[in-house]
């Protein structure tokens, strides 16, 4: 489905990102896979390769001025090419309204938003000018678009993250317009919109192993344990299949809308929820 294509996906490390990268890869993708983490995005990496796959690992910030260019450019001078850009890094930093830092504000809107946003601009030229390239010649359009990810926060609304919501509603509209500015070259843009999925940002923060560092200050990462053990108790009023989702699940929605198989699917925003908010 993926032969002879190359995905970029960032935050691959662990979690959604590291299994939509694994599966990308069983459908014969070429990934990319970068995390702020160098270890664990060499060992997402590894385990490609050990299973006869193609991937690289290019650690680093994607908030980092410069990166986005890097990282595209990691992808076209190992594989010749780009189709796919998953932008998908990102994490928590919850706070009720009255309480958020403008640090915490700015911090969260940089790594959802405007971090994918840059990661657009960096693939735009390579992206556009083969689109361009196969349209002039009359060959049949490839492949190309691009995934963000987005969650229910950003389409409801959520206690505590003023700011995830923000950028996850604002990643709704930069899909949306990219998929129009796009359209014409036959490049997708389309957002997944994730639920309740078991993953650190959604287990008690008392179960985290560890906290990630930005900007040298640490952030724990997860919810408090009283919260995350009132959502276990209504699951199933709350969500029809009674259940989180898992790592495997959720990546198969971003795999799903990437794929040939949703070649005439564009600005759309696919719920992957188990049917919570129906």
């Amino acid at each position: 489905m993926f032969n002879d294509q190359t995905v970029v996906i960032t935050g691959a490390g662990r979690g959604i990102g590291a299994s939509a990268a694994l599966q990308f890869a069983e459908h014969g993708a070429c990934v990319v896979v970068n995390d702020l983490d160098a270890a664990m995005a060499a060992e997402t990496a590894n385990a490609i390769l050990s299973q006869g796959g193609q991937a690289v690992a290019a650690s680093g910030d994607v908030t980092a001025a410069g990166f986005p260019e890097l990282l595209i450019k990691t992808a076209i001078d190992t594989f010749g090419n780009l189709n796919v850009v998953v932008n998908n890094a990102g994490y928590t930093w919850d706070a009720m309204a009255h309480k958020l830092t403008d640090e915490q504000w700015q911090a969260i809107l940089d790594v959802h938003l405007s971090a994918p946003f840059r990661m657009i601009r960096a693939a735009a030229p390579y992206l556009r000018a083969a689109a361009a390239a196969e349209l002039e010649s009359g060959a049949s359009l490839s492949n190309r678009c691009i995934v963000n990810v987005s969650s229910t926060s950003g389409l409801h609304g959520n206690i505590g993250q003023a700011n995830y919501a923000a950028g996850k509603m604002g990643i709704v509209g930069l899909t949306k317009t990219m998929a129009k500015e796009w359209g014409r070259l036959g490049i997708r843009c389309n957002a997944v919109a994730f639920g309740f999925i078991d993953t650190r940002l959604t287990r008690s923060q008392e179960a985290q192993e560890e906290a990630i560092e930005i900007d040298g200050r640490e952030v724990v990462l997860g919810i408090p344990q009283k919260v995350r053990s009132m959502l276990d108790q209504d699951i199933h009023l709350r969500i029809p299949l009674g259940r989180p989702a898992t790592d495997e699940e959720a990546a198969a929605g971003i795999v799903l809308i990437a794929s040939p198989l949703a070649s005439y699917i564009t600005g759309h925003v696919l719920e992957v929820t188990g049917g919570m908010g129906i």
